[in-house]
């Protein structure tokens, strides 16, 4: 569980963040979602130590991450798998060095288990067998997937995604949903993810932050949205003029 607690964040006179008050669940996908502005990426960050909050605290459970020492940092970030929105993959190494630098980084583990650990990793992804290929040359799909291969390769406690839907087509998107939630599920992590994609949201959304100009709008999972009767929440999921026909259609209205 992680456990956001009065979070504010200012850059200079602008205040981006408002007093954020918002529970990730342990062994769930729990989604951020808002307009661009809202604070969405501005609060991922700062969930995981990019950014220090201008007042507020962030819990690991237990632990405060303000009070933690570099030891106790490096030790937690050992449980941070994070999925970031550009892949973030390096171009000069091949896929199997890409997953295989958190191990390097981080552990002392040998050749031998390195190898096993970057080739269960791929497997869980769908993706045996191109250890040997560098980025360029697999699809921006398939890049996601090894980004992923590579978040959760030290077998984290906690997962970060932003925007893991961002450039990929809509069939490719929804494999990539269900691939986070199935090893979030598999491996009781707790997945944080920001994302604007409804299709996220309706279909893996288990615990759902609704930010709105720097503020905690809405708090409930997909089975709730469609329900639910706040505006900010109704404006922002039927904002597209397709979206808003099909919600008119199903209640009736016009």
């Amino acid at each position: 569980m992680i456990r956001a607690e009065g979070i504010f964040k200012q850059f200079g006179d602008q205040e981006v963040l408002k007093g954020i008050d918002f529970t990730f669940e342990a062994s769930k996908t729990n989604l951020i979602i808002g307009k661009s502005g809202a604070g969405k990426t501005v609060l991922l960050k700062i969930l995981v130590g990019l950014f220090d909050s201008t007042k507020g605290h962030v819990w690991y459970g237990d632990r405060d991450l303000c009070s933690l020492n570099k030891a106790q940092l490096r030790e937690l970030r050992m449980q941070v798998g994070m999925l970031f929105q550009g892949n973030a993959l390096f171009d000069s190494m091949t896929v199997e060095e890409n997953i295989r630098f958190p191990m390097d980084m981080f552990t002392r583990m040998t050749v031998g288990e390195k190898q096993k650990q970057v080739d269960y990793c791929l497997e869980r992804v769908n993706m045996e067998g191109i250890n040997a290929k560098f980025p360029s040359e697999i699809s921006g799909g398939m890049q996601k997937r090894v980004g992923i291969a590579r978040a959760i390769v030290l077998n984290p406690k906690y997962l970060f995604a932003d925007e893991p839907n961002s450039g990929l087509d809509p069939k490719t998107a929804i494999l990539i949903d269900a691939l986070i939630s199935d090893i979030t599920d598999e491996n009781k992590i707790t997945t944080v993810i920001n994302t604007h994609d409804m299709n996220s949201v309706m279909e893996i959304g288990e615990n759902i932050c609704l930010l709105h100009e720097g503020k905690l709008a809405w708090q409930g999972n997909m089975d709730q949205v469609i329900e639910s009767d706040n505006d900010i929440l109704q404006n922002f999921i039927f904002a597209s003029p397709f979206l808003q026909k099909l919600k008119n259609r199903a209640f009736g209205t016009t």
